[in-house]
């Protein structure tokens, strides 16, 4: 089943936001997540609040599209109403889910309503995520002509063996379709891959990687397997009929990803992104890493708008039903204090290259530093310069970098 949403404080139907939080949002960029929660089978690894054909229980996937317009004019009115400065979306991501199970004029659809909304900045980076085997050409040409810049596809493993044990259904030689009629639609390309799936070898990754690498994406995601409590993959390791991931061989796979991505010119950004350039970076997801605000859209998502935080009924009957009242969609909300929101900074700044100031540390964290280098954890050029930069032991250690800190 889909993941558990957090507890919290009671959210209200109008959905206002406290006004001193609201003022916090003046000199943050805002980004719109839309999630489509629909995908044509459950992998077996996957967490997500996603629902196939038979679990919508009534709910019509036809009818999803306009129920997220609802949300986003509501979202708006929100906005304007609790007292936040008007501003212009910087970054859209359709993301699932499958979002490119819908018809593209449904995502358009939706686009349309957000730039009717919001507007979008000059440089507007607007992404969606696409499985390899539902789109064409035709599709993706239609994304790019309504205003698309970015696609991400979920290419996992170019291992067909890797693929089966996570339940994933494309064929991996379609891979280079893709992504070339992405490139000739105009869009920028990039490929998300998982290490660490049970049976996988490192002769495998490498073949993962050598396949995304061959492909010339501008960017390149590469992502341990995490085992989540409620999979289905978790039932097969607890039962015996799967190995549990290796944590040592994570480990080397890592190791072999930044190799093998640096030798072939990509650049760590964070701690499980590369990119060919500053330009190809995921910019939607860096202001997630740096603490903008975003509105999410749909059933389960999140948002996060100056000192609040909330989350989204989880079924999309649930969530069309509130969508059809005139109320927030909203289950639970929180409001960051000053000591999560500082705990919450270091931990995703950390992770970012060339984000973190260390004179923005508390003095006893300042004086941590030091021994991080001398461990081999911090990159001690970088810190001359004033940034806490991961060398790669420190990567793979981020944790416990950022306990020293907090």
């Amino acid at each position: 089943m889909p993941s558990v949403l957090p507890l919290g404080d009671p959210a209200p139907s109008d959905g206002l936001l406290p006004i001193d939080g609201a003022l916090r949002s003046a000199e943050r960029d805002l980004s719109l997540y839309v999630h489509v929660p629909f995908c044509r089978v459950r992998c077996g690894y996957c967490d997500f609040n996603t629902y196939t054909a038979t679990e919508l229980r009534g709910v019509k996937q036809s009818d999803y599209a306009s129920q997220a317009v609802a949300e986003m004019r509501f979202a708006g009115g929100v906005l304007a109403a609790s007292g936040v400065a008007p501003r212009s979306l910087s970054t859209v991501f359709f993301g699932g889910g499958t979002p490119t199970l819908l018809p593209a004029a449904q995502l358009t659809a939706m686009l349309g309503a957000a730039r009717d909304e919001w507007g979008f900045a000059p440089d507007a980076e607007i992404t969606t995520e696409a499985n390899p085997d539902s789109v064409d050409a035709e599709y993706l040409q239609a994304l790019a002509d309504a205003g698309f810049t970015r696609v991400s596809f979920g290419m996992q493993s170019a291992v067909p063996s890797v693929l089966a044990t996570l339940e994933r259904t494309h064929d991996p030689a379609r891979i280079p379709d893709v992504v070339g009629w992405a490139k000739d639609a105009g869009l920028q390309v990039s490929l998300d891959l998982i290490y660490g799936t049970p049976g996988e070898t490192l002769d495998d990754w490498k073949r993962s990687l050598d396949t995304a690498v061959a492909n010339d994406p501008g960017h390149i995601s590469a992502y341990a397997l995490i085992v989540e409590d409620g999979t289905k993959l978790a039932r097969q390791i607890r039962s015996g009929a799967l190995a549990a991931p290796s944590d040592d061989l994570q480990a080397d796979m890592y190791e072999l990803a930044d190799q093998t991505l640096g030798a072939a010119g990509y650049e760590w950004y964070e701690v499980s992104n590369w990119s060919k350039d500053a330009a190809t970076r995921s910019r939607h997801n860096l202001g997630y890493w740096v603490g903008n605000d975003w509105w999410g859209i749909g059933p389960g998502s999140h948002s996060y708008v100056g000192d609040t935080r909330w989350w989204n009924v989880k079924h999309p009957a649930a969530y069309a039903q509130r969508i059809a009242a005139g109320e927030s969609p909203a289950a639970g909300r929180e409001t960051i204090d000053d000591p999560t929101r500082e705990l919450e900074r270091i931990l995703l700044e950390s992770r970012v290259r060339d984000r973190l100031r260390i004179r923005s540390l508390a003095p006893e964290a300042r004086r941590e530093v030091a021994g991080l280098i001398a461990e081999g954890l911090v990159d001690g050029p970088a810190a001359v310069r004033g940034t806490l930069d991961l060398t790669l032991r420190g990567r793979l250690m981020a944790d416990t970098v950022v306990r020293r800190l907090t």
